[in-house]
């Protein structure tokens, strides 16, 4: 009775969060209600045995994909009404999609059909000895089919290193630290032997050479400070 009553809550909450992460005009509160939409279809998981997935549901949506996205939305300054102005224009296409979509979903949902043991085995116990989800999964994952799931991390791996070698490109008038120039530079590092006691009183502020090209700069701005200086 209390797991049937926690389901309809559960399911009622998720319902209308996923609503409110649609309908929502402001972006960050859509992704809020996606991080409650999210604990909700964990809570659901949870009631259906399905400790496994409700642990990665929280951990990698959650703790990862959902704050991302809230960051994202946050610090870019996204025009969304502009985004806006094509929805109009691409609505019917959309609705074409989702009618195809929709269609699939009512044919996959009327050919579904229950084996006829499935509602013994979702009210039995667990057999003394056996092992739970998250190990069986395990032991599957890491035996059966470890060559496949080396290969999906490779595939994942290459398509990280693919994504930053196509954004971090070099831009005109990026400035960029050169630490094999600083290091260099004559006078950068200097080694001192510092008797104890000694404070910055007694040995003042050591400040590096500045680069021949740098001091005429510099002496040419002090001489337009003095001049203006002298005609006030």
């Amino acid at each position: 009775m209390i797991a049937a009553i926690a389901f309809y809550v559960f399911a009622a909450i998720l319902i209308a969060s996923a609503v409110m992460v649609v309908t929502s005009r402001n972006p960050v509160h859509s992704v809020l209600f996606l991080i409650l939409a999210f604990f909700n279809a964990a809570a659901l998981f949870l009631i259906a045995g399905a400790e496994f997935l409700a642990m990665i549901l929280v951990i990698v949506y959650v703790g990862a994909v959902a704050v991302l996205f809230l960051f994202v939305v946050m610090m870019l300054d996204i025009d969304f009404a502009r985004l806006r102005e094509g929805f109009q224009r691409y609505a019917p296409i959309g609705f074409i999609v989702g009618g195809i979509l929709l269609a699939e979903l009512i044919l996959v949902i009327g050919a579904w059909s229950f084996a006829d043991q499935a509602e013994e085995l979702r009210l039995s116990p667990m057999p003394e000895g056996s092992v739970t989800n998250a190990e069986a999964l395990g032991q599957i994952l890491y035996t059966d089919y470890v060559y496949l799931f080396q290969a999906a991390g490779m595939v994942l791996l290459v398509a990280m290193i693919g994504a930053i070698v196509l954004t971090h490109r070099r831009r005109a008038g990026t400035r960029r630290q050169d630490i094999a120039a600083q290091l260099a530079r004559s006078g950068s590092v200097n080694l001192r032997s510092v008797p104890a006691g000694v404070g910055l009183r007694e040995l003042g502020i050591e400040r590096p050479p500045l680069p021949e090209e740098e001091k005429p700069a510099i002496a040419h701005g002090a001489d337009h400070g003095g001049g203006h200086g002298g005609h006030h």
